[in-house]
Formats: C-alpha cells, structure tokens, sequence
C-alpha cells in the first residue's frame, strides 16, 4: 500500500511540473513581443499620445473604434537611420498617403512595428490628420 500511494504521489508531481512546463511554453511560444500597445478610441486619437519604448521592441496599434484609421508616420519626423512604417507596408508617406485605402485598420485589428533605432518618430492616421489623430513613439 505504501508503495501505491508512493507512485500515485509521484505521477501526481510528474503531472503537475509537466502541466506548468507546457503552460509555460503556450505563454510563451503565440505571443507577440509587443511593449506598449497604443488604442485608437471612438474620439480620433491615439491613447497614449506618447509611447516609449526600448529598442527592439513592438507597439501594437489597435482600434477600438467603430471607424477605420491607419498609422503612419510623417517621413521627416523619425530617425534618418530607421525604417519607415505605415499601416498597409508602404515605404514612404507619399505611397501611404496616395493609397491610403490599403493602409486601414478596420475596427478590432491591429497594426504592429519594431522599432530598432533610438529616436524620436512622429506618426498620424491619414483621414482624420486633421482632427488632430496624431502620436509619437520614443525610443530610448
């Protein structure tokens, strides 16, 4: 009998480091290394105004809003060195600005970018630039 309750006792302890091991690695293995996420809520800005981050780490932009935006950054207001981000993959402002259709982020979607450089980089959503829609990501 002592050794039944020995073995029980033992798969009982096998059992439960396996479950955090693998509970561990879920955590771990489908989550994105997103820093700082900056929401666009249902008032035409983006929340926070300012979001600082390390380099090598990701904003996510989501929108909370029942009305599509984009992300985009003003092309003389980031680093010389970095790379340029819009929503949609454009590669400079006038493409994202000329095709700002395939830039939209649809209510409850996100947009992600790695921010390698330090800097400070300055972004808007193009339909409601002028509302004030505008934010800024340093990097430290």
């Amino acid at each position: 009998m002592v050794s039944k309750f020995y073995n029980r006792r033992s798969i009982l302890r096998l059992s439960t480091a396996t479950v955090a091991t693998l509970s561990t690695a879920g955590c771990l293995g489908g989550q994105s290394s997103s820093a700082q996420t900056v929401t666009m809520p249902g008032d035409l800005r983006f929340e926070p105004k300012t979001a600082t981050i390390e380099p090598g780490e990701t904003v996510t932009w989501t929108n909370e809003s029942d009305i599509d935006h984009t992300v985009t950054a003003y092309e003389d207001e980031i680093p010389d060195e970095a790379t340029y981000f819009a929503s949609g993959g454009f590669e400079s402002e006038r493409t994202a600005r000329n095709r700002v259709t395939e830039g939209l982020i649809a209510s409850g979607e996100n947009y992600e970018h790695t921010f390698e450089e330090p800097g400070t980089y300055g972004y808007f959503c193009i339909p409601h630039e002028g509302s004030g829609m505008v934010g800024t990501v340093r990097v430290k």
